[in-house]
């Protein structure tokens, strides 16, 4: 059965004012422009702008989706299906005759409530029995015994969660075949210092350890003839992709667990300058740090992998802001060129609004009749 797979990092559906301890971002710039006398006129004012630049936002985030058309969704990033439902009802499916049902989300170990959630068109399967979903957000690093000294020095114990937000795992039962996806949202980079990705690789090297224990649990000795795809932000990458569209090594890397004989990434048959999800520029004090990264990925089974020697690949960006250089073969930066490619949605901005600060990664694969699960 042929069947379209899409991985997206939607940032922060939340239906709460704030995130976590922070109020959104987005509205700092705007409320700093303005006095108010009362903090409750502070606090009414900053609903509205949320507001605004949420649905700019979601109109943006609405049509990637609605473009990728994937028969099977895995978002990052969402509060509840109380936030997820209204979105797809009330934004993309206004831009599509495409339906989404089966929503499948349970609540993971993430302190801002940001889970991954599962969704799939509506007349893929003929009722809801053909989707089972297991959570693993309970899974600890003792189970796993993955506790080693880099891990303790974060002051993490055996009966610690080894999930920052959860790996959700949703089996599909398409009538003949039958594919399992492992929906992840590893640990970010970010630790407030510029050592990020290094301070916080141990942690999501334990995710990827994990994960890959999971796979072989579920199928034991049979786990290479399987279906499964391993889909999400794993926040972390194996290469850049510098100015001029070269690719640089980026060894070790906090997922490389799940790539040793294990899992196959499709994205790496592009060209260097295609082979990328996510932009990062920073102006630090000793010069300019930009990166063109692979953080999100739809990673296949061998058995998946075989199937599919050419599997077709897409990663949508028009969604990106403007200051995101779509190809990194194009060495101008400026405002005046990067302003002027009118190759996104329209109303996207600058900076913002935008769709996401990731880009959609879509795969359209065969998927063979299945082995039968030993898990």
């Amino acid at each position: 059965m042929r069947l379209r797979v899409a991985t997206f990092n939607i940032e922060n559906l939340v239906a709460r004012h704030a995130v976590g301890k922070q109020a959104r971002p987005e509205t700092k710039p705007a409320l700093s422009l303005f006095d108010f006398p009362t903090e409750r006129d502070r606090e009414n004012a900053e609903r509205a702008i949320a507001l605004a630049i949420e649905d700019d936002k979601r109109q943006a985030t609405a049509l990637a989706i609605a473009e990728a058309n994937a028969d099977v969704l895995i978002c990052q990033e969402v509060d509840d299906l109380g936030v997820l439902q209204p979105f797809l009802s009330n934004y993309v499916h206004e831009f599509t005759d495409l339906r989404y049902g089966h929503l499948r989300l349970i609540e993971g170990n993430d302190p801002r409530g940001i889970d991954v959630a599962f969704a799939a068109r509506r007349d893929l399967v003929e009722n809801k029995k053909a989707i089972k979903v297991r959570s693993h957000q309970e899974r600890t690093f003792g189970e796993f015994d993955l506790l080693n000294d880099d891990l303790r020095a974060f002051g993490i114990g055996p009966d610690d969660l080894v999930f920052n937000r959860d790996c959700l795992e949703a089996t599909i039962d398409l009538g003949g075949a039958q594919v399992t996806i492992f929906a992840c949202h590893f640990k970010s980079m970010g630790n407030g210092r510029d050592d990020g990705r290094i301070a916080t690789r141990p942690i999501r090297d334990a995710e990827a350890r994990a994960v890959r224990r999971i796979v072989q649990e579920k199928f034991g000795d049979g786990w290479r003839e399987a279906n499964w795809i391993i889909a999400g932000d794993l926040n972390d990458y194996r290469e850049r992709i510098l100015v001029g569209g070269t690719a640089e090594p980026a060894l070790p890397s906090g997922i490389d667990a799940l790539f040793d004989d294990f899992a196959h990434n499709p994205v790496e048959r592009l060209p260097a300058e295609q082979r990328w999800t996510y932009y990062h520029r920073e102006v630090l004090a000793d010069g300019c740090v930009e990166e063109h990264v692979q953080l999100d990925y739809l990673l296949l089974s061998p058995a998946l992998a075989a199937a599919n020697r050419e599997p077709k690949v897409e990663i949508i960006r028009r969604g990106l802001p403007y200051r995101a250089p779509l190809d990194p073969r194009v060495e101008d930066r400026s405002i005046g060129y990067l302003s002027t490619r009118a190759d996104r949605y329209p109303r996207i901005g600058w900076d913002r609004p935008k769709a996401s600060d990731h880009c959609l990664l879509l795969l359209e694969i065969d998927v063979p009749e299945a082995v039968e699960n030993r898990g």
